[in-house]
């Protein structure tokens, strides 16, 4: 009966999450309400506070669930493809925003920037921002790795910074996308990561690639 009940919890922590996700994407975490995720998913405010101390907290989670989503997908792409070159190109085009529609990320991105805005002036949630960017450069990071154990990429090159570099790099370029910016479109944002990575990891881009 205890394993039903847990399963019960589990299923409306992840409807909570989902409405979280689809809320704060519209409207921006300033203009939600924690009345609004709960008639979004058709539970009482107060369950919400029940799994949530705190706007912040759901802000939080529902990032962290839309990118275990975001990394569940992409290990399972990554897991058919030999080559860490592809991998790294692939990694690439599911993290564009616009490039694939298919594997759209807008609310993911929705929340990074909410992220990013309230870290500047709240502790807390910068240390939260600090391990969920963590992981993202990680994920660059491992690829890389693992072009240097294959002979690939050079391997005199320090890993984790060029994760450091290329997922900063990512970052900053989505946000122009984001923002439809004129003069930066999911293709040359797809073009210029590529062109930055080679140049950083140290290999040569195959013309159809560039």
């Amino acid at each position: 009966m205890s394993s039903v009940r847990q399963k019960v919890g589990k299923d409306r922590h992840q409807e909570i999450l989902d409405a979280a996700v689809r809320v704060i994407t519209d409207r921006g975490l300033a203009e939600t309400r924690i009345s609004d995720i709960a008639e979004r998913c058709g539970v009482s405010p107060g369950l919400i506070l029940y799994y949530f101390a705190s706007k912040d907290r759901v802000l939080v989670e529902a990032l962290t669930y839309a990118n275990d989503r975001f990394y569940l997908r992409t290990a399972r792409e990554l897991r058919r493809i030999p080559s860490a070159r592809r991998q790294l190109e692939r990694l690439v085009e599911l993290s564009v925003p616009g490039l694939l529609p298919e594997f759209e990320r807008l609310d993911e991105w929705a929340l990074w920037i909410e992220i990013w805005a309230r870290a500047l002036r709240d502790p807390e949630m910068a240390k939260e921002r600090e391990a969920l960017d963590r992981r993202w450069r990680q994920s660059i990071a491992d690829v890389i790795r693992t072009g240097q154990a294959s002979g690939e990429f050079p391997s005199d090159r320090d890993a984790d910074h060029l994760g450091l570099i290329l997922g900063a790099l990512i970052d900053g370029l989505a946000v122009q996308v984001l923002m439809n910016d004129s003069e930066l479109s999911p293709r040359q944002m797809y073009a210029d990561v590529l062109e930055v990575a080679a140049r950083e990891i140290g290999f040569e881009l195959e013309p159809a690639s560039a």
